[in-house]
């Protein structure tokens, strides 16, 4: 069987009070535009943690050490047949340094805190699954691999 390439995406769950912290992205952004979403980043050169540490203070302008995240949920999946699969790595943020603020203006246009029981709509599909998952403290979904 050939080596099938992943897309790695770092996401943050920051939580507070029983909900959890999602940005709106703007509706000219590539990704799920006009839609709902965790703060998030693809993996680049460097570690899963080090990529929720950078991300967090672009997106949010607020600081987490590597050791204030717990891996809560791993999502693997794939949007079509023969589409590059995708892992979705979700950390709960323990703690931070700062307030988080819309940093990216032309990728986010709101930023609000939502509960469990009443996530927005739309949201990026991966993350519903993830976000319900985490609620349920079950560590891994696969989506789209047929049986």
């Amino acid at each position: 069987m050939p080596v099938q390439p992943n897309i790695v995406g770092v996401h943050l769950v920051f939580e507070h009070l029983g909900q959890v912290l999602l940005q709106r992205r703007s509706p000219t952004a590539k990704f799920a535009p006009d839609t709902w979403h965790v703060p998030a980043g693809h993996l680049e050169a460097e570690s899963a943690t080090a990529c929720a540490v950078r991300e967090s203070d672009d997106e949010l302008g607020v600081h987490i050490e590597p050791e204030d995240l717990r891996l809560a949920h791993v999502v693997h999946c794939r949007d079509t047949p023969g589409s590059i699969p995708r892992i979705g790595l979700f950390f709960r943020v323990m703690a931070y340094r700062g307030t988080p603020k819309i940093c990216e203006p032309d990728r986010h246009v709101a930023l609000e805190w939502h509960p469990y029981a009443a996530l927005p709509t739309p949201l990026v599909n991966y993350t519903a699954v993830a976000l319900t998952a985490i609620a349920a403290n079950r560590l891994y979904t696969a989506m789209g691999w047929g049986a």
